[in-house]
């Protein structure tokens, strides 16, 4: 019982920690995809670390000019989904890599690992909300 409620206080202290850094999820796994796909071409490590950077950069600033501009909630809930999904993911994937030891029943483990990748997403969905309020011009 005590390692069950270890696992579920450092599930919540991560799943914070996960809050706080879902909106960067997307941006860094297509600055990795262009890391990966510029460095197969057999470019250096520096060109490729430069890639990245950019595509992780343009990935914010169309998402963050698109939220800007579009006003209607349905069209701005795909921008925020596929922000959210890939920090939904993360967090479950952390939640489910600090407990798959503690936890033995499946079913716990899915549905604590769902819960925290659903509050990340969540988190995702509300910074990606919150830091397009700044670039908007109205």
């Amino acid at each position: 019982m005590t390692l069950i409620l270890l696992a579920v206080s450092f599930t919540i202290a991560l799943t914070m920690i996960a809050w706080h850094f879902a909106i960067y999820a997307l941006p860094f796994m297509v600055g990795l995809a262009a890391f990966r796909y510029v460095h197969a071409t057999d470019a250096s490590v520096l060109m490729s670390m430069l890639a990245a950077l950019g595509a992780a950069g343009l990935s914010v600033l169309v998402a963050a000019a698109i939220l800007a501009f579009v006003r209607a909630p349905l069209l701005r809930l795909p921008v925020v989904a596929v922000f959210a999904a890939p920090a939904a993911l993360a967090g479950y994937m952390l939640v489910y890599g600090v407990a798959h030891n503690v936890i033995e029943s499946t079913v716990a483990l899915n549905l604590l690992s769902g819960t925290g990748g659903l509050v990340v997403g969540i988190a995702a969905m509300m910074n990606i909300n919150g830091a397009s309020a700044a670039f908007s011009p109205r």
